[in-house]
């Protein structure tokens, strides 16, 4: 049976819908990063969506959960990432709303053509290659470093794939904020909304949230900062809401 567990495997529930996730510790399991891009991320009603890198679908499948989107797309080149997902697709009977396609991110326009989607969304990996510690696990190194798309590379093709007016959502670190909002700008993505994540509120944020709007005016709103732990081991309100707990 198509989502018949592998040795290391578990399934997870994701307190939302009755839908659950298969996850493989050893290699690697989603993140708060992804929760929070899907609460951040505005899918309209019949809109097509488009997630870069999906991963074990979690994107996918918390956006068709959440919001009124017409269909969702997950790309993910990882062969074994892509079976998690299609496998946790066919778990939540969600084939005729999520589809998982094996590819680059670095071919995307090519698999699907140009102005193909009205919302692109990517949690991509953080860290230039050689940069930070380097893990043993290929899949773990490759979802964290920019061994197989660099970040232009998802930018560029994020641009190329919406349709004018489309929108464009992404989780990443603060450090690299310069380089994000040049690269935008550089493909005719106009950053249009931003929101910094701290863990705690005397704590620097360690991610941030961005939405574009491909051949958008100038002109950004940054939002309230979103802050995860009011103490240790205990999420504020707004993550626990986030989270649908």
């Amino acid at each position: 049976m198509m989502t018949d567990l592998q040795p290391g495997e578990r399934v997870d529930d994701l307190q939302r819908n009755g839908y659950k996730i298969i996850q493989n510790p050893q290699k690697f399991c989603f993140g708060m990063d992804a929760v929070l891009l899907s609460g951040f991320a505005n899918v309209r009603t019949g809109a097509d969506c488009l997630d870069l890198g999906c991963g074990n679908g979690i994107i996918p499948i918390l956006l068709e959960a959440k919001t009124e989107g017409r269909h969702f797309t997950g790309l993910e080149i990882q062969p074994y990432s892509a079976d998690l997902a299609r496998r946790s697709v066919a778990l939540n009977h969600l084939e005729e709303k999520i589809r998982i396609v094996e590819g680059d991110i670095r071919d995307a326009s090519k698999i699907f053509g140009a102005s193909s989607f009205d919302v692109v969304t990517s949690n991509p990996p953080y860290l230039s290659a050689g940069r930070g510690i380097i893990n043993r696990d290929e899949a773990k190194y490759i979802a964290r470093h920019e061994i197989l798309c660099s970040l232009e590379d998802v930018v560029r093709e994020a641009s190329k794939l919406l349709v004018p007016g489309g929108r464009f959502f992404m989780v990443h670190r603060p450090f690299r904020l310069a380089e994000i909002f040049t690269l935008m700008v550089q493909y005719r993505i106009e950053p249009k909304r931003m929101r910094l994540v701290h863990p705690y509120a005397d704590r620097e944020p360690n991610m941030v949230l961005i939405e574009g709007l491909r051949g958008g005016r100038t002109g950004m709103t940054v939002e309230r900062p979103l802050v995860v732990y009011q103490k240790p081991g205990e999420y504020t309100d707004e993550i626990y809401e986030v989270y649908g707990y």
